[in-house]
């Protein structure tokens, strides 16, 4: 194995995140590293700032210019707007593909992406998403190396942290069946420095790779063993039932963690999160640390808790931006069937003709000789007319893949829009699906219209479409 010291510029994405800073600790000394965010551009210990919503394609391209190696430590299950109209892993699906042709676009050497351990059999919708991420990651030719790892223990870890509030504010704990699943977790210290390792070997293979501790453990011993090293005396009474549903609503109360974030984790409990090897750690000669001594390194670290318990969970530049009441930003995303042999630019005319037929009379969809469309209301004999939306179809930022609309105009878009919303249609994993996305639309109604209005009609008109895709598939013309 030929490993070669030297500086390259490393990208990473979710650098704000606990793993993030870990990381950005771990390679300051031996890598330039530019620290990906939604917040303004930066200097700070020696970490390259740079302004990117992986949610735009376009910022996500010019945010790897210039990088070798991309790491990706993103996971969207926390609201993104103030109303956000779809499932977590399409957003992430969504995120990821933008990542991973921003990439390719930019000549990186290579993809790590540190995923979750994918149990036999069938799986949560959580760790489907984190499957399909690393699938889309791989998806236009840039070599993705994917680290599947269960818990991460960590000084201000989400997961962690739920774990070691439920421990600190219930002297007695029912524990429902998923306490009893078998995971194996790996302390922030070996995940970072396997990610180090691999970012300096060129000769690893682009695959999958589980990484684990030594230790495989039930969920119940690890609280028992918090309770300990904390030194609080705790009664746990195992029951063999699992309720997800009641286990989000208790973690919720005791933790104070979003429910956005809880709900797919505990979906995921039910299964067991073993490592099928430790090919890496025996690669680098890496000797994992065990949970107990991870454990107390974790607690010296954590920071004070806050009054605000939820202060201590992840809360990135969207989702405080979706939290500002005074920001009426709104993002769409669904996932549609593509029928085969057909592409994104299909989709799109395949939209607006039947858009057109769909609407009439209520609202005319006018298209022009460049393809954008306009939605009027017509009224009085069709004398008087009201520009309702106008998009604009963005030819140059289009492809047979992937067609983009910019929202420009029109009553129902706000005067007050900082940026341009978008709309597109895009190919996903490797075409199997096809994504119908808004990003950064305003509206101009009240918010409260909006939502009970013009928000559920643009679901009702894209399921509606989504079964005319069905029905293309089932009987093509």
């Amino acid at each position: 194995m030929n490993q070669t010291k030297k500086h390259l510029t490393v990208a990473i994405a979710g650098a704000s995140g606990f793993i993030g800073k870990a990381l950005i600790q771990r390679l300051q000394s031996d890598h330039n590293i530019v620290g990906l965010s939604r917040s303004a551009g930066r200097e700070s210990d020696g970490v390259t700032w740079r302004k990117c919503d992986l949610f735009s394609l376009k910022e996500s391209e010019a945010a790897l210019t210039d990088c070798d190696i991309a790491v990706y430590l993103v996971h969207s299950m926390l609201p993104t707007a103030r109303l956000t109209q779809g499932r977590f892993d399409d957003l992430d699906l969504l995120i990821a593909d933008n990542f991973a042709r921003a990439a390719a676009k930019n000549g990186i050497k290579k993809i790590i992406y540190l995923g979750g351990l994918i149990p036999e059999g069938d799986m949560s919708l959580h760790l489907r998403s984190r499957r399909e991420v690393e699938d889309a990651l791989g998806s236009y030719g840039v070599p993705c190396i994917t680290l599947r790892a269960g818990l991460v223990v960590g000084a201000n870890g989400s997961s962690f942290d739920m774990m070691k509030k439920l421990v600190e504010r219930l002297p007695m704990m029912i524990c429902p069946k998923w306490t009893s699943t078998r995971t194996q977790p790996i302390a922030l210290s070996d995940a970072t420095t396997l990610i180090a390792n691999v970012i300096d070997d060129q000769e690893l293979p682009a695959r999958a790779y589980d990484i684990g501790g030594p230790d495989v453990i039930t969920y119940l011993d690890m609280m028992k063993s918090t309770a300990k090293v904390l030194g609080k005396k705790r009664l746990f009474f195992p029951v063999w039932l699992f309720s997800p549903k009641l286990s989000r609503l208790w973690v919720r109360l005791v933790t104070g963690a979003p429910m956005q974030l809880i709900g797919p984790l505990v979906e995921s409990l039910r299964h067991v999160m073993v490592c099928k090897d430790n090919a890496l750690a025996e690669r680098y000669g890496l000797k994992t640390m065990s949970f107990v001594t991870s454990l107390e390194k974790a607690l010296r670290e954590t920071k004070p808790s806050s009054k605000d318990v939820s202060s201590s969970y992840p809360q990135t530049g969207l989702t405080k931006l979706a939290q500002s009441p005074s920001v009426n930003i709104v993002c769409s995303v669904q996932r549609l069937p593509l029928p085969p042999a057909r592409n994104a630019a299909w989709v799109s005319d395949r939209y607006a003709n039947w858009l057109i037929q769909f609407l009439y009379p209520i609202i005319r969809v006018e298209r022009d000789n460049h393809g954008s469309l306009k939605f009027m209301l017509k009224f009085g004999l069709e004398r008087w007319s009201i520009s309702l939306l106008e998009l604009y179809y963005a030819q140059d930022r289009s492809s047979p893949q992937r067609q983009l609309y910019y929202i420009q105009g029109g009553a129902l878009l706000s005067s007050k829009a900082a940026a341009k919303g978008r709309f597109e249609f895009r190919e996903v994993l490797h075409s199997q699906y096809v994504m119908a996305a808004i990003f950064d639309f305003v509206p101009a109604l009240p918010w409260w219209i909006y939502k009970s209005t013009q928000a559920l009609l643009h679901l009702f008109v894209m399921w509606a479409f989504k079964l005319d895709l069905k029905q293309q598939i089932k009987n093509p013309r």
